[in-house]
């Protein structure tokens, strides 16, 4: 699974930075904004999704491709971001405060053993829809995509 449902309405056009290359983003260290990203054409978003970035040479060669990419559509380097060894979301054993505060905002409860069952990319998408600066009308779409309504 590339995409997830409550992305639906705007993977078809890509129009939006999908959850799976916002992580990518973040484990290579490069911040492509929004209007970077409507400059790509629609195969260069494909190739940002499909791209693989787990392994070091991998996430080295996303990094390369991602910042070409917004010198060749913009004339100016890419934004980088410092990288985090040990994110929140690869983090199975403590919920991240900002994800407990919107779920009990939403009057939803997620115990431990539910947040160490979802997969990165999902820990990864609760964290980012928690975020304050993130319009977070996705997160209770996601909490039920993600089986966590009991």
């Amino acid at each position: 699974m590339t995409f997830f449902k409550f992305e639906a309405d705007f993977v078809d056009s890509l129009r939006c930075i999908p959850m799976i290359v916002r992580l990518k983003l973040d484990t290579c260290g490069v911040k492509l904004k929004l209007a970077e990203w409507n400059r790509l054409t629609q195969a260069e978003c494909s190739q940002l999704v499909e791209l693989p970035c787990d392994r070091e040479s991998e996430i080295i060669a996303y990094k390369e491709y991602v910042s070409q990419l917004i010198i060749q559509h913009t004339g100016h380097e890419a934004s980088l971001l410092s990288i985090d060894p040990q994110p929140p979301w690869s983090n199975d054993r403590e919920i991240p405060e900002s994800v407990m505060n919107k779920a009990t905002e939403e009057g939803v409860n997620i115990d431990l053993s539910q947040w160490a069952n979802l997969t990165t990319i999902q820990r990864f998408a609760l964290i980012k829809l928690t975020r304050s600066q993130h319009e977070n009308n996705n997160f209770l779409p996601a909490i039920e995509e993600f089986g966590l309504l009991t």
